[in-house]
């Protein structure tokens, strides 16, 4: 079954910080804190490893406003997402906007030469994986406070916030979060540029699959 509820938090940023050794819980946070007209919320994004030999793993790039749409132009507040294509929903695997390569999805592999064209039109946009710590130092320079900022994610069943900021599918068989997968419900982080573009910051694990069903399980 999917994540309970699924929505993106659209607000100003306030300010950010990291989890503490004595005060992080089981798992390592940057923890941002978002003002939206019901409040200050506090938006937790997972940096760490669960567990994994190889770490955490992410993207960072930016993206024109539009690619977004409907999503840019909700007013502030927290908004429910349906879990479908046109929602405004995101989906690491299935969004055209966060495909490894924007565009291309599906296409036959080229020769040589027009890849080589092609990685300096359109560069892919591969993972990058290390600890929880070179995780977040990737995150916070996107995390500039007085930006607006989108966060997609699964709000908080008490209080003001968000977690399950990251990659909802593709857990593997057998692990804790199996029953959590599910198709356009990932998290992600987003704050707006000067210039109306989106600073996108992507984060999985590495042991959830590249590839997964209908039902957001690896395939």
């Amino acid at each position: 079954m999917p994540l309970d509820a699924y929505g993106v938090l659209s607000g100003t940023l306030h300010r950010h910080f990291r989890d503490q050794p004595d005060t992080q819980g089981r798992w390592f946070h940057v923890n941002l804190e978002v003002d939206a007209p019901a409040g200050r919320h506090r938006c937790a994004v997972d940096v760490d490893s669960k567990q994994s030999t190889t770490g955490v793993q992410w993207k960072v790039f930016t993206l024109a406003a539009s690619v977004l749409d409907p999503v840019p132009s909700l007013d502030p507040g927290y908004h429910d997402l349906s879990a479908s294509p046109g929602s405004g929903a995101l989906d690491y695997l299935r969004h055209p906007g966060l495909q490894h390569r924007p565009g291309c999805a599906g296409v036959i592999r080229p020769p040589a030469r027009l890849r080589e064209l092609l990685n300096r039109l359109n560069p892919p946009r591969p993972w990058t994986s290390g600890s929880n710590l070179d995780a977040a130092q990737a995150l916070e320079p996107l995390l500039v406070p007085g930006r607006e900022i989108l966060v997609f994610g699964e709000p908080f069943d008490h209080g003001l916030g968000m977690h399950n900021i990251h990659q909802n599918q593709g857990d593997p068989y057998g692990s804790q979060w199996w029953d959590d997968n599910g198709t356009w419900q990932d998290g992600a982080t987003l704050t707006r540029r000067p210039d109306g573009h989106y600073d996108v910051f992507l984060n999985k694990f590495s042991s959830q699959a590249g590839h997964t069903g209908p039902d957001g399980h690896p395939v």
